[in-house]
């Protein structure tokens, strides 16, 4: 057996000198530089790294500043007189409730459907019947609504129990010709819808594009209804703070489910078919309009359009629809009064009730959110016989109560200066109105910024494509230069009103109306 080799110390002495370098020399200044921030080759610690600039402060939201300014504070120059007492309210809705489930429950049994339907309650606390209580003579909706909030939310989710044609598309099943074109039914579709808190909204299905333009040669009587313009116009006057227009929202249709299978009409469920390309369609049942080529399809069930919300029943709150002295020539080659008179204002301020009222500086309002949203077709306007000769005009497009909105931005290219007649004939305005216009042409709060992100807030966002939203910047201008040159010709003091002031003896105002 061998002895024992000499050269073994030697050799683990001298692997565990070169161990003991190894740590002495590369790992312990390694681990003394990670743990306590020691440069090589320097005992003292090394400077702390540099801090990155402080991050500037988040601007807030546009539409959040602009809500937030004083302007949008004031408080209405009266007492808050709502539209409808409550109690009075409930007892009607739960009575047309409980028709509705009467019905619903025949038409269940006559058509042998099992399980029979339990009936729906009617909620005190629905937002539909929420934003109807909290309607004032200030406007349709308080500046901050939590029901309005609501209502869109419910709106865009809510399940629809029934579907059916309005009241007016149904005076004209079998009966319309094209003399009546003009009428607010002459070249769209609409359903009433309702959901399954018992509330109904105006649903406007897609017909055109969002980038399509209204052709040059087309009259502003037979161009069609855009979906997204219904909910455009009710963004826009909210942010004007005019808050005439109801609460309106887009909202993806299964027409299928949510329209043919819930409808009870047989003559609209008869208008639904297949296209070539499997989707499902439908179109108005109108002599003029009976043709495929005027459908409405999906892709293939769902189609995109807008839902506004219903007013409260003209039983419960009476309207009155009043004809605009403005009003355009339904004719191909004809002109009215004020389209060669210059000097038509001066006859209107002598006609009641635009000669002792406000009605005539609502009426440029409606004239100013007209022209920026390039609606040519403002033959009536409708107001709330409560509220007497100085209550709000409703932006309506007839007489059930949804929002006026499908003919506006047809033509971003195109400014039609004839519709701010009443503000260049009349030379007044009023003052809060004038203020936030101003406001709005503010690079802070400029209107196609607040109107982009309010828009945003839509399911079907982008609702405006971006040439339309930089016209509403370019028309503002229009309007505060027109109101400069009233300015220059017969002072402030006579063009800019004071509306701050309490409207004076609205029961004196009622009785006039009611005469």
């Amino acid at each position: 057996m061998p002895g024992p080799r000499r050269d073994r110390p030697a050799v683990l002495l001298l692997l565990g000198a070169l161990l003991a370098a190894d740590l002495y020399f590369h790992l312990w200044p390694r681990a003394r530089r990670e743990l306590g921030g020691l440069s090589p080759g320097c005992p003292c610690p090394a400077p702390p790294a540099p801090r990155p600039p402080p991050r500037a402060p988040r601007a807030a939201p546009a539409l959040r500043r602009l809500f937030a300014h004083p302007l949008y504070r004031t408080a209405p120059p009266g007492p808050a007189e709502p539209l409808l007492g409550a109690r009075e309210a409930l007892r009607y809705y739960r009575r047309k409730a409980a028709r509705w489930n009467r019905r619903h429950k025949l038409y269940r049994e006559e058509l042998n459907l099992t399980p029979p339907a339990a009936p729906l309650p009617l909620r005190p606390d629905a937002s539909w019947l929420q934003f109807h209580l909290g309607i004032s003579r200030d406007g349709l909706y308080p500046r901050s609504s939590p029901a309005v909030t609501r209502l869109l939310r419910d709106m865009q989710e809510f399940p629809i129990i029934s579907a059916d044609y309005s009241q007016d598309e149904k005076a004209l099943l079998g009966a319309c010709d094209c003399s009546q074109i003009v009428k607010p039914s002459g070249v769209h579709l609409k359903l009433v819808l309702r959901f399954q808190d018992f509330g109904k909204a105006m649903f406007k299905p897609m017909r055109q594009k969002r980038e399509e333009e209204t052709p040059e040669d087309f009259f502003y009587f037979v161009d069609f209804q855009r979906h997204n313009a219904e909910i455009a116009a009710f963004h826009l006057d909210r942010i004007l703070d005019f808050r005439r227009v109801p609460p309106t929202v887009g909202r993806l249709i299964n027409v299928t489910k949510e329209i043919l299978e819930v409808t009870k009409n047989e003559v609209l469920q008869s208008v639904f078919f297949v296209s070539p390309a499997s989707n499902v369609c439908f179109f108005a049942k109108c002599p003029y309009m009976c043709k495929t080529e005027y459908a409405v399809c999906g892709n293939p069930h769902l189609l995109e359009g807008s839902l506004s919300a219903f007013l409260p029943s003209l039983n419960l709150a009476p309207r009155l629809s009043i004809p605009n002295p403005w009003i355009r020539s339904y004719s191909f080659d004809g002109k009215e009064e004020w389209e060669v008179n210059p000097l038509y204002c001066n006859t209107v301020r002598e006609i009641y009730p635009y000669s002792n009222s406000n009605r005539l500086l609502n009426i440029v309002d409606m004239a100013i959110f007209d022209f920026l949203t390039g609606n040519m077709d403002r033959h009536h306007y409708e107001m709330f016989t409560k509220f007497g000769d100085d209550g709000f005009l409703l932006h309506l497009d007839n007489a059930e109560g949804e929002a006026v909105g499908g003919r506006r931005f047809g033509r971003h290219s195109h400014d039609e200066i004839s519709i701010l007649a009443p503000l260049s004939q009349c030379c007044i305005i009023k003052r809060t109105t004038l203020l936030r216009l101003q406001l709005l042409a503010e690079p802070e709060y400029r209107l196609s910024d607040v109107m982009r992100e309010s828009l945003l807030q839509d399911p079907l966002a982008p609702v405006l494509t971006e040439p339309h939203l930089l016209a509403l910047d370019r028309r503002l201008q229009l309007i505060l230069e027109a109101v400069g040159k009233c300015i220059d010709t017969f002072g402030e003091a006579t063009v800019v009103a004071n509306d701050t002031a309490q409207p004076q003896s609205p029961a004196a105002d009622r009785a006039k109306l009611d005469t």
